[in-house]
């Protein structure tokens, strides 16, 4: 499968915020990938060349966002940014070769819990603790992942 993501680039404080979020709550995915915006997910690994085509056509430059909510929907706690939310939703539309059935919402995924109950619990506190974060995105990745492996295909610097 296939992925597209966007590094965001965080004071120190905010990525290790969001690092020891993801390693107590999403353990297994934090061991294999750090915290990212997903602007494609699960792409057939036969779209690689229009993936890697689209990436070297993205004109957008480099930007700034603020995270300034954490979302819990079901079991996954989400952490997601205003400012910046339409730029990653406009290179979402960009680079998804395959439209999704769901609307896409730019997110950080925080964690997956075992009710609803325990990450509304966790929302509470990592919001009064944590916000608002800041960051930039400056790089995009395609990224090929092998059961527990994760390969770097292509890196793009926006506005190059």
């Amino acid at each position: 499968m296939l992925y597209v993501v966007a590094w965001p680039v965080l004071g120190e404080a905010d990525d290790a915020a969001l690092h020891r979020l993801r390693a107590q709550y999403h353990p297994g995915e934090a061991a294999l990938i750090g915290p990212h915006f997903t602007l494609v997910f699960g792409a057939a690994g036969d779209c690689e060349a229009e993936l890697r085509a689209a990436l070297q056509d993205v004109t957008q430059r480099p930007f700034w966002f603020q995270i300034d909510r954490i979302v819990r929907s079901d079991l996954y706690l989400y952490a997601e940014p205003s400012d910046g939310a339409a730029e990653l939703t406009a290179l979402h539309e960009e680079l998804n070769p395959v439209p999704g059935s769901e609307p896409f919402e730019p997110h950080i995924t925080l964690g997956r819990f075992r009710s609803p109950a325990d990450a509304e619990q966790v929302a509470r506190i990592v919001s009064r603790q944590n916000l608002p974060m800041t960051g930039r995105i400056e790089e995009l990745e395609l990224l090929r992942r092998t059961g527990d492996t994760l390969e770097t295909l292509a890196s793009v610097r926006l506005g190059t």
